[in-house]
């Protein structure tokens, strides 16, 4: 994508729940209750809270949350990057046809990259 040197990155297995904020939560205790069940991190974004686990901890941490009535936008055990690199509006168009293409062959299971998508363009 029209880079000139070698970026090398890596992904980390890890768990990933996204819970939608809502006006009636607590940030301070959706944060303690994950990290008591076992999270490893908690990062509360604009519209959501996101829960890192370690594979391992992933279904504790996820029955702990499901226990207290906390519904999930997506909770799965995923590779996650360990940098992401910004990609252009121009370059999205590209990208997001090669996704589409490799997503739609029967052959592959799941698709993983570390390209940052300009504001108001989504994956």
């Amino acid at each position: 994508m029209g880079s000139t040197g070698c970026v090398s990155f890596m992904f980390q297995e890890k768990g990933q729940i996204v819970i939608e904020k809502t006006d009636d939560m607590d940030e301070d205790e959706l944060m303690m209750m994950a990290l008591d069940a076992g999270a490893e991190d908690f990062v509360a974004e604009d519209e959501v809270f996101v829960v890192t686990t370690t594979p391992e901890d992933f279904g504790t941490v996820r029955e702990a949350l499901e226990a207290n009535k906390l519904e999930f936008l997506e909770a799965e055990v995923k590779m996650i990057p360990d940098t992401y690199t910004a990609i252009d509006e121009e370059t999205v168009v590209k990208f997001q046809k090669m996704l589409d293409a490799l997503e739609d062959d029967e052959d592959v299971q799941d698709v993983y990259h570390n390209a940052e998508f300009p504001e108001g363009f989504e994956e």
